[in-house]
């Protein structure tokens, strides 16, 4: 190991306290969405103190509503703000974005929890809390990564754009708005938790609502009723069978399983009136998700055929079909080419300092690397510390020895790729 790579190790090191209690002061500040503004005021401070000339970006909705790529989240559509900084280079090197979320999805019951969802509490070396590992720990790592270079006196060639976003969760307003805006880079880092696994690879991921029709009566003469729980349960099982049929014709080496690429999920399910009732509706809401290189308006069809098809076979259901609404986050598959030098360099970074060949793994989840790579044409990965797994369950939490890698590992980069020399 070269003596910039040992003396970024030791610099890392030496700043450990520091990283952690910045992770844990943004896990305790709740950044739920559409209030996401106390969080990104303290990263824009610390951005500031780095002599970074922070900006505040504002995300208006109706200057992104033309773009395709634009969901409606529901939520402000004019009062949630980025925060993005610009670490300008000396020469017209090879650029960088690093961009994370802020946005974090809601605690859920909070007696599910050990200690309060937003605790940032630190036990055996895993720091706890709604958005430690989805993403407030990468986020950080690629903040703290600049910091560390700043402080060792590294000049940058190439400019480094810090991205600090909301609305990644709902559909990726904040990112959006950056590309909008004109932000552009050789290539972009997402620092997503990706148990650092280099993930170039995204699934796409469509929010629907499914609404079945039965047939209200009194419980006590329900066979003169149609219960639309019980024509949904049908049509429950067969979009399972739909979603092991459709994984039948996909195959990549790149997902763990192929058998687990573009999954479907029911996550809510609305139904009747009254117990005593037979239901006359049932509204189911889930995502779908939609395999890489696939589109998402074939994704739609191909589910919405499915169903309506199934739904014939069905007396009730012939004459009182289900109806289908696509609504909020409609993510669409990305991916960058594994040849690309962006994947090449991380990767070749990775193996040094870890002394082991980096895992190349494609996400189920959407993200906004969509947006870089189909929008922006710019080459992305996504990489950072966390178990995804962990991420929007209750008691998450993040490992502090993958934070220290993935700063180590974000600093090099940012050297290799961007160029440029310590004074």
């Amino acid at each position: 190991m070269n003596n910039i790579k040992k003396h970024i190790k030791t610099a890392v090191n030496e700043n450990r306290d520091l990283i952690v209690s910045f992770v844990k002061k943004i896990v305790r500040t709740p950044s739920l969405a559409n209030n996401e503004g106390n969080v990104q005021r303290i990263i824009h401070k610390k951005l500031n103190s780095l002599n970074l000339n922070s900006k505040i970006i504002p995300v208006i909705f109706s200057e992104l509503e033309n773009h395709p790529a634009f969901n409606d989240d529901g939520f402000s559509p004019e009062s949630r703000i980025n925060v993005t900084a610009t670490w300008k280079g000396r020469s017209n090197s090879k650029s960088l974005i690093l961009n994370g979320h802020v946005d974090v999805v809601p605690t859920g019951p909070e007696n599910l929890w050990n200690d309060s969802p937003w605790s940032g509490k630190e036990i055996d070396g895993k720091i706890f809390g709604r958005g430690s590992c989805d993403m407030k720990a990468g986020l950080s790592s690629g903040l703290f990564a600049i910091a560390i270079l700043k402080d060792l006196g590294f000049r940058p060639n190439g400019d480094i754009i810090f991205q600090s976003v909301v609305g990644e969760e709902s559909g990726g307003c904040g990112t959006l708005t950056n590309i909008i805006k004109g932000y552009t880079a050789d290539a972009a880092i997402i620092l997503e938790p990706t148990s650092l696994k280099l993930s170039p690879i995204q699934s796409g991921a469509l929010t629907f609502r499914l609404l079945v029709h039965g047939k209200a009566t009194h419980a006590s003469m329900r066979w003169d009723g149609v219960s639309a729980i019980e024509k949904y349960a049908d049509i429950h099982y067969a979009i399972i069978d739909f979603e092991k049929h459709r994984h039948d014709f996909f195959n990549t080496k790149h997902y763990k399983s192929k058998h687990r690429v573009a999954p479907i999920n029911i996550g809510t399910i609305k139904a009747g009136q009254w117990h005593s009732t037979v239901a006359e509706s049932v509204v189911a809401e889930g995502r779908l998700g939609v395999f890489p290189n696939e589109s998402n308006k074939d994704a739609k069809k191909s589910f919405e055929d499915y169903v309506f098809n199934f739904a014939k076979k069905d007396p009730w259901l012939s004459n009182n079909p289900p109806e289908i609404e696509w609504f909020e986050g409609q993510f669409e598959s990305g991916q960058t080419p594994l040849d690309d030098p962006l994947i090449k360099e991380l990767g070749s970074i990775y193996k040094e300092i870890c002394d082991r060949d980096p895992v190349i793994e494609g996400v189920t989840y959407g993200s906004d690397l969509r947006l870089f790579t189909n929008h922006a044409n710019i080459p992305s990965v996504l990489f950072g510390p966390g178990d995804v797994r962990l991420a929007h369950a209750a008691n998450e939490y993040v490992d502090i020895k993958e934070i220290m890698l993935s700063t180590e590992i974000i600093a090099n980069m940012i050297v290799n790729w961007c160029g440029g020399s310590f004074e």
